[in-house]
């Protein structure tokens, strides 16, 4: 990421958090998953909803898939998981399954989620993703009579 910034994560323990990473972009996500679900903090008790899509071209590349899905067993009202294997998956399409193509199945309730205001959105990784990513989305926010571009900003 870039020199002298930080990823935090919300202060707020009912958050929801939306973490859309590509390979070893997960170093900041799994940061967050642990200390929302496997550290104890007297300070911070995770009781949001945490929703991990990650974004890999073979399954032999996803890192950290045992943990994420012991993290799943431990809450699994807490914690979504969502791969997207670029080289294996495909959608009902025949689409290669890229972050975008993954969320694109989600799409009405990841756009419900970001209009509420304890809901973070990351993104790590790829900046490739990026424009699929809009694409989803400024259809959803136009049917809505918003303006993605304005609105992402706002986020």
């Amino acid at each position: 990421g870039p020199v002298g910034k930080e990823m935090l994560m919300p202060k707020d323990p009912n958050a929801t958090v939306i973490m859309l990473a590509t390979g070893t972009g997960i170093a900041p996500f799994r940061s967050f998953l642990w200390k929302m679900f496997f550290e104890k903090h007297e300070d911070y008790k995770f009781n949001g909803t945490a929703w991990l899509f990650l974004g890999v071209p073979t399954s032999s590349s996803l890192l950290y898939k045992e943990e994420f899905e012991k993290m799943k067993e431990k809450a699994p009202e807490n914690f979504r998981l969502d791969f997207a294997v670029s080289r294996e998956q495909t959608n009902e399409k025949g689409e290669k399954m890229y972050i975008q193509t993954r969320m694109a199945q989600y799409a009405e309730e990841l756009w419900t989620l970001l209009q509420k205001d304890n809901t973070f959105i990351y993104m790590c990784g790829l900046k490739g993703m990026e424009q699929g990513i809009d694409e989803i989305m400024s259809s959803l926010a136009e049917r809505d009579g918003i303006v993605w571009a304005d609105y992402k900003k706002q986020l």
